[in-house]
């Protein structure tokens, strides 16, 4: 695949929630691909904060977390994206058009913020999404 553009490549990851998995998807592009991507994330129904437990396991993996509050959609479909990335099925569903075809990927994976049962587990999840 060839992708011409100018600076570094725009991901926009996209979950329902944006509070955990594409906060991590976000953070984890940003520095990775530092200087070669530019990530940002939302969400098609954003929650009012961002899960601890996803920044804990970011810095658990030697990820400084350096995001946003949890935002929606809005005006994100007047910018520039080379890629943008759904990471759960209902995103995917409401996922809007975006200018200059991106391409788009679909990366489904279970929410760790669903995870039950004690702090162990709920962690566990978390570490196993992150990294």
């Amino acid at each position: 695949m060839n992708v011409e553009t100018k600076g570094p490549l725009r991901i926009l990851v996209l979950c329902t929630g944006n509070s955990a998995r594409s906060q991590m998807a976000e953070t984890l592009f940003n520095e990775l691909g530092r200087g070669r991507i530019r990530a940002e994330s939302a969400g098609s129904q954003p929650a009012p904060r961002v899960n601890p437990l996803a920044i804990e396991a970011l810095a658990g993996h030697g990820f400084r977390w350096a995001g946003h509050a949890p935002r929606g959609l809005d005006g994100l479909d007047r910018e520039r994206w080379d890629f943008v990335i759904t990471v759960c099925d209902k995103a995917k569903e409401s996922c809007p058009i975006f200018p200059g075809q991106p391409m788009l990927a679909h990366w489904g994976m279970p929410d760790p913020a669903d995870a039950v049962g004690d702090e162990t587990a709920r962690r566990a999840a978390f570490a196993r999404r992150c990294c």
